[in-house]
């Protein structure tokens, strides 16, 4: 569908970024996928693309976003993303599953994932088989955890069933109730409505054990305390097929940042104390935790502009995930092959897609990336709909400078 690859392209003087490290090279795009890659030569007639030392990557995979926000996804050298059901209305039938699959092409493919549950209620099961069959990649369970142990576990044999992955949210709806902040000095302090950490404690223990009982694949979207991430890292040793997530608010920032009530902070789950921080960076570091995505999730004005308290959750996370994630290689946690394996190479997988990976046959999509290019975080300049970045005015590097979906370049 839509535009095709019209000649062969080569892109060459590169660094290309392999599963195994960096290697210098070049690639060759043929007809939307991936024709060779290496030391290649150059051919006649073929468009040559001369990269100067950039890093040649797949293009980001983004898992589990709520809003397709195409300028921002292209800034961010994002290529694909798969859809939460939490739209209005929810992915809960197969015709609007349907839909959303064909929405951002030629330029830009959306992965929609099912809604666990009619509405997204927790009650009933949705139709999943049906929707896998109208393009759906996973089943979610939106922005809420299933409360009921019952349907979860049915969900879980359906989903097994399907051999579909279920995305969980990963804290106890009771706990967490109408909480705006983790429990501990800073919530107390500001007197703001706060849940236990062990919120998602309890929700990761739950849904693992009816996992296991299931056969199934389960995905927590995000993992953020550092008893959560040893739940996740206990199971993986066991041989459970689970797989973890998180976005980089909960490494860049701790819940020192809500400090001025700023409603840009308010996320779900809430920004957790310094140590909980560092032990995201620690999963990161060790493989505990497979993905990190942006979470994207544009709140205009009428959403943010209201004490913290009242806020809805949510930040714009598509345009800075690269950039967050070239912090943790800077700082020497990570190296380059393990940033994309984070922001495309394993998401792709779980999405069960030919991409984020530069191996030959595999999709033509491929960002060309400059990581020590210097740019201000600006939430008045952003291309999301809504500018509701906590990184607001924060220095950083790495942007990318060229985009190519299926070998055709995409206008940034």
């Amino acid at each position: 569908m839509g535009v095709k690859q019209a000649k062969p392209i080569t892109i060459a003087g590169g660094r290309l970024v392999l599963p195994d490290g960096l290697r210098e090279g070049t690639i060759r795009l043929v007809d939307g996928r991936i024709a060779a890659l290496g030391d290649v030569a150059p051919q006649d007639g073929y468009e040559v693309v001369q990269a100067r030392g950039s890093l040649v990557a797949p293009g980001l995979v983004d898992y589990g976003v709520f809003a397709v926000d195409k300028p921002a996804f292209h800034f961010g050298g994002i290529t694909r993303a798969a859809l939460m059901p939490d739209q209005s209305p929810p992915l809960d039938l197969p015709s609007r599953v349907a839909h959303i699959s064909k929405s951002g092409k030629p330029d830009f493919w959306v992965h929609p994932l099912a809604a666990a549950t009619r509405g997204l209620e927790g009650e009933s099961l949705a139709e999943a088989a049906l929707m896998r069959a109208a393009g759906a990649r996973g089943i979610a369970t939106g922005r809420r955890w299933i409360g009921d142990s019952g349907v979860m576990l049915r969900l879980l044999r359906y989903a097994a069933m399907l051999d579909l992955p279920v995305v969980a949210h990963a804290e106890d709806g009771a706990l967490a109730a109408d909480a705006v902040a983790t429990a501990g000095e800073m919530a107390t302090r500001l007197g703001l409505p706060s849940a236990p950490a062990e919120a998602e404690t309890l929700a990761i223990a739950r849904d693992l054990a009816l996992a296991e009982i299931a056969g199934a694949r389960i995905h927590f979207r995000q993992v953020t305390t550092r008893a959560g991430i040893a739940l996740i890292r206990e199971a993986k040793a066991r041989g459970a097929k689970v797989t973890a997530g998180v976005t980089p608010a909960h490494f860049m920032l701790s819940d020192l940042a809500i400090a001025d009530f700023r409603s840009f902070m308010r996320l779900s789950p809430p920004l957790r104390p310094e140590d909980d921080r560092e032990a995201v960076i620690e999963g990161i570091a060790d493989g505990t935790i497979d993905i990190v995505s942006s979470g994207h999730d544009p709140r205009g004005a009428e959403d943010k502009r209201l004490p913290f308290a009242d806020a809805e959750p949510g930040m714009a996370g598509a345009e800075t995930l690269l950039a967050m994630l070239l912090t943790l290689e800077r700082d020497g946690r990570i190296d380059m092959a393990r940033v994309f394996d984070l922001c495309a190479t394993a998401p792709a997988r779980l999405l069960g897609v030919e991409a984020g990976v530069l191996a030959q046959g595999y999709e033509a999509d491929i960002a060309l990336i400059d990581p020590e290019k210097p740019w201000i975080v600006d939430r008045r300049k952003m291309e999301a709909s809504a500018g509701n970045t906590p990184f607001d005015g924060q220095p950083t590097q790495g942007r990318v400078t060229a985009l190519f979906k299926g070998g055709v370049a995409v206008k940034l």
